[in-house]
């Protein structure tokens, strides 16, 4: 069992009113993992009322939760999640090619904003749907949330910037051969297209250097966060899923503090955890 209460320490940071939290999953009991994904967190599940803990000492005020790999194609547990946690909450969901306007109708009025794209091991629907989900996506209203090895962000590019709705770079681009110039020149032609964000969220994750400062990751987000303060959004990446014992299970307070840390200036960072988010994932 992961003590997922060492994260209850309260960060330096001092978060304006109506935080959000752009990237983390929740969980219920009664809904298993499928085949294809990567399993159910250890226990104890992280679930709604842990969640809200959190919240309580981080500062957050609302929330977008985001489909998790375990659950692959099925939405059961995210509109579950979404009915738990009420107003505070938007989702992002995996839809694929074949999933009707109807069908993304019914999520639309469960509080779906979004469709999920994971273009990595455990991935429901990848980078070979991209344009599909997009038109999707787009004609619905929604928001992508795009995951992939940003080490392919030069080829990628051109796919990327067709993209017609509104999208985010997820967790630091995840540069997995490390990041150079050219990648993050990729992210600022980008992000000046005017419909695309960058997510600081999980820098673990990609980190070639390693915490507490992840200098690589802070390299990058430094300059994407001067270029561009508008299209920055944060995410805690709770409950860091691929901790699998206490020991390896991360500092909430200490991740945000550090995160936050990479932008410019007070300003900067309410752009990061109110504007910003609003106006990508459309909070009222």
């Amino acid at each position: 069992m992961i003590d997922r209460k060492l994260s209850g320490a309260k960060p330096l940071t001092a978060m304006p009113k109506g935080a959000v939290d752009t990237q983390m999953h929740m969980y219920l009991p009664g809904f298993p993992a499928l085949p294809g994904g990567p399993g159910l967190p250890p226990d104890p599940i992280p679930t709604p009322d842990m969640y809200r803990q959190a919240m309580g000492w981080l500062g957050i005020d609302r929330v977008v939760v985001t489909q998790g790999n375990a659950h692959q194609k099925d939405n059961a547990c995210l509109l579950a999640c979404l009915a738990e946690m009420g107003e505070a909450a938007l989702g992002v969901a995996v839809i694929t090619p074949e999933t009707t306007k109807a069908e993304i109708e019914t999520l639309s009025n469960a509080g779906c904003v979004g469709a999920r794209i994971m273009d990595l091991p455990g991935g429901a629907v990848g980078l070979e749907a991209l344009e599909a989900i997009d038109a999707k996506a787009h004609a619905a209203g929604w928001m992508m949330a795009v995951q992939f090895d940003g080490s392919h962000l030069p080829e990628l590019e051109p796919r990327l910037a067709s993209l017609r709705s509104r999208w985010v770079i997820d967790h630091h681009a995840k540069i997995f051969s490390g990041a150079t110039a050219a990648h993050v020149e990729v992210i600022k032609r980008l992000l000046d297209k005017g419909n695309a964000w960058f997510k600081f969220a999980g820098c673990y994750e990609s980190s070639r250097d390693g915490g507490p400062d992840f200098p690589d990751i802070a390299m990058v987000a430094r300059q994407i966060g001067a270029h561009a303060p508008e299209r920055i959004v944060w995410g805690t990446n709770w409950p860091h899923n691929a901790a699998r014992v206490t020991e390896d299970y991360p500092d909430d307070a200490a991740l945000l503090d550090t995160a936050l840390g990479w932008c410019a200036d007070d300003e900067a960072r309410r752009l990061a955890l109110v504007d910003n988010p609003v106006e990508l994932y459309g909070f009222k």
